[in-house]
């Protein structure tokens, strides 16, 4: 019997950690911070692109200072995430998030020209 509880024990215990460490999925950015974001990062890339484009998925915060807080850049251009991490990570921009924590999600495509 006392083996029975600790295994019910330890599986309501393993559940439980489950649940609570699931991210949340993030959320697309709206058109508003977009642009912002676009204009922080600029329209001149110091860096060579293959094959003339690439694409970039920034996953970020805004904290309660209006300040994006970059939390990844998922590329194959090691170059691009520096410069794309540079350009805005610690940037204020106006929007205001709606429950704090919010993680944003923009797909961000550079064409070089």
């Amino acid at each position: 019997m006392k083996n029975l509880k600790l295994f019910i024990t330890a599986i309501a215990l393993v559940f439980a950690v489950q649940v609570s460490a699931n991210p949340e999925k993030p959320i697309k950015a709206t058109a508003q911070l977009q642009s912002e974001l676009v204009n922080l990062m600029g329209s001149e890339v110091p860096f060579q692109i293959e094959n003339g484009e690439l694409t970039v998925e920034v996953l970020f915060t805004v904290n309660y200072r209006g300040e994006v807080i970059v939390l990844e850049i998922v590329s194959d251009n090691p170059a691009a995430e520096k410069y794309i991490k540079s350009r805005i990570n610690y940037k204020k921009v106006s929007h205001r998030t709606s429950k704090p924590g919010e993680i944003y999600m923009m797909p961000v495509r550079v064409v070089q020209s």
